[in-house]
């Protein structure tokens, strides 16, 4: 079951909630699992958030009448998240997911009033007894993606679609950087910060720039399918971004990075329900399945096929690390020694380019 609100009709108390149903041993009465996902785009992004629903949807197909879920869509980060949370808090949700890392001083806040409320929020790392965090490896998967680039690119220009300068997007760019510079050492890659997660127009105006400027390989860490599209008709080539977005661009793209969410959202309501939810943080990538990567395009050759493959192997072998050594930022200096690569600490607040990172 679920209940999809706009965050307007939600935060106006119009929508309504629950019910209660048997369920677990014959004869005990067990309230039914209300679980909340906050939103920080629509549905229909073709990205982040629509990925987040897919885990959604994972959730109510496997648990049937036991969970009902409620969905908020375009929910700002600022004021309006800690009134939704709240509000979901306040309405009987004993699981609340909150799905973007400028939720997270809400999520705290919220979770310190209602102790009993089981949170669980995406990219942060402030946790509580009953808060959780849980993040993705992308960066892996940029490295995947960088191999391809640098194989693929003609004019050694890849243009970058930047949303918010924070460690997760910054780390994006460098180990999509690093791993293009293997094939193609003098590979530059140009970021054009369009300071949103999800803007069709800024991010179809960023790509056109970005061609503009010799780009012929688009890499994008926002949510919709315009840089993609307007790849295509200008004739360039990129990846989808947390989904695969092949059908709205399929001359133009190479692979996508796919957040796939659903097994660990199954896994967090089936703790809450047995009982045995806990606190925790964690980072999974492609070893784990939390990161994938979607289908290689007809365009890829055979040559980055293989480049691809093998990183991605690599890195799930743990023989691979994007950021393994020597790697050298945009002054020259040496970050990581030979034999070196950068730990979670360094990748969780990096805020400095490597070389070949025009920003």
């Amino acid at each position: 079951m679920k209940l999809h609100l706009s965050r307007r009709r939600f935060l106006a108390g119009t929508a309504a909630t629950s019910s209660v149903i048997l369920v677990g041993r014959p004869g005990r009465a067990q309230e039914q699992l209300k679980v909340g996902f906050i939103y920080v785009g629509p549905v229909g992004d073709f990205g982040w958030t629509h990925g987040h629903d897919i885990a959604r949807k994972a959730v109510v197909e496997h648990f049937g009448d036991k969970v009902k879920t409620t969905f908020v869509e375009n929910v700002a980060e600022g004021p309006d998240a800690e009134r939704v949370i709240r509000q979901l808090a306040t309405s009987g949700h004993g699981l609340i997911f909150t799905t973007s890392f400028g939720f997270m001083n809400a999520t705290v806040r919220v979770a310190k009033q209602f102790p009993k409320v089981k949170f669980e929020h995406a990219t942060g790392y402030q946790t509580l007894p009953n808060l959780a965090v849980y993040n993705a490896r992308f960066y892996e998967g940029r490295a995947v993606c960088g191999e391809i680039g640098g194989h693929m690119t003609q004019s050694g220009i890849t243009g970058y679609i930047a949303s918010f300068p924070i460690p997760e997007v910054v780390m994006g760019i460098n180990a999509y950087t690093l791993a293009m510079r293997k094939a193609r050492p003098d590979g530059q890659t140009k970021v054009v910060w369009v300071n949103s997660w999800y803007d069709p127009g800024k991010e179809g105006d960023a790509a056109k720039a970005l061609i503009d400027q010799g780009a012929d390989i688009i890499c994008q860490h926002t949510d919709s399918p315009a840089p993609l599209q307007v790849a295509q008709e200008r004739g360039a080539h990129g990846f989808g971004q947390a989904s695969d977005m092949k059908a709205y661009a399929p001359r133009a793209q190479l692979t996508a990075i796919l957040d796939d969410w659903s097994d660990y959202y199954v896994q967090r309501v089936q703790a809450v329900l047995d009982g045995t939810w806990e606190t925790h943080s964690v980072w999974y990538g492609l070893k784990e399945g939390m990161v994938k990567m979607a289908p290689y395009g007809e365009a890829v050759t055979e040559e980055a096929r293989q480049a691809a493959e093998a990183t991605k192997e690599g890195i799930i072998a743990g023989t691979l690390h994007p950021f393994d050594g020597p790697v050298k930022n945009q002054e020259g200096e040496v970050m990581f020694a030979e034999g070196e690569h950068a730990s979670d600490e360094q990748l969780q607040t990096m805020d400095w380019y490597v070389e070949g990172v025009q920003a």
